[in-house]
């Protein structure tokens, strides 16, 4: 696996914005270099210390995916890559930060609600489920247990909100005042086919695809087009089929062991609030969370 990139420094392109995991450099004006760094956050939060080769990763199994949904494979919606090679737009000597985990895609104008489907009942939409017999205002039928598979998918959109800040689970509803009836049915509708489509493949890897989210952007014409990442563990809640049983949260190949180990993490002596700065990370944890990710990248692509 690759060393650690923590931070990526291009110096040959201008630096747009850094998020939780991805640094994004302009290229023109009508394309971004996505450079995945192996930083990692949970709870919103970035940590301190990456997690080796977790963006090569990332990028391998978002091209995965791309390659199956997009224009070469179902064809289920234009998606944002270019085609190019991302070592083609940078200088000679920044070239080691950029190959294996790095995307050069469209610039798109970005849609901002996160497009959430849910095909089991698991993390806060359990929690709620508890209290309302309801997710996000989607109603739901009794008797459900946690990880309980829905009857159907459910779209349960979010609006994006800044790095550090917590997304706003919304309604449907809302999604409309935002964006019009059109693009917002067409965003829940594409979404909802993209997870069935994708979870008969993981299914065939002996992979649960819990829920997902995927983000969309406009092109210069007005066509929808998938960007960002999509469908990886950053984004996914990945679970073994062969331990899945409704009623207990299966082991999971994303962050969720990094998250459990959070929830009892202390600083100065007390347990950490979720908020800046995390507490540092134990040598095993790192590696156990790199394993997670490798696990799932190397299932999908057997």
């Amino acid at each position: 696996m690759t060393s650690a990139l923590h931070t990526s420094a291009l110096t040959s392109l201008p630096l747009l914005a850094r998020g939780k995991v991805r640094d994004n450099y302009a290229v023109g004006d009508d394309r971004i270099l996505m450079v995945a760094s192996d930083r990692i956050s949970a709870f919103d939060v970035i940590m301190g210390e990456p997690i080796p080769g977790k963006g090569v990763l990332l990028t391998q199994m978002a091209l995965f995916w791309f390659d199956k949904l997009g224009p070469k494979g179902l064809n289920l919606c234009p998606i944002h890559l270019t085609g190019d090679a991302p070592e083609s737009v940078v200088s000679a000597e920044e070239v080691p930060q950029v190959t294996g985990r790095s995307m050069l895609v469209k610039r798109l104008q970005p849609i901002p609600v996160e497009a959430v489907v849910r095909g089991y009942l698991a993390g806060s939409g359990w929690k709620e489920y508890q209290e309302s017999r309801s997710v996000c205002g989607v109603p739901l039928p009794e008797g459900l247990q946690n990880a309980s598979q829905l009857p159907e998918p459910i779209y349960t959109p979010a609006a994006k909100a800044a790095v550090g800040e917590h997304d706003e689970n919304i309604t449907f509803e809302r999604t409309v005042e935002m964006i019009g009836a059109d693009l917002a049915t067409r965003i829940r509708d594409i979404s909802i086919a993209i997870y069935k489509a994708a979870s008969k493949i993981a299914a065939t890897k002996g992979i649960i695809i819990a829920d997902t989210k995927f983000e969309f952007g406009l092109d210069a014409d007005g066509t929808l087009v998938l960007m960002d990442e999509v469908l990886t563990p950053d984004s996914s809640r990945y679970w073994p089929a062969d331990s899945y049983k409704a009623g207990s949260n299966p082991p999971s190949f994303d962050k969720q062991f990094l998250r459990d180990w959070l929830e009892t993490a202390q600083v100065g002596g007390k347990p950490w609030d979720k908020t800046p700065p995390a507490p540092r990370l134990p040598q095993d944890v790192i590696e156990h969370t790199a394993a997670k990710y490798r696990e799932a990248l190397q299932r999908l692509t057997a």
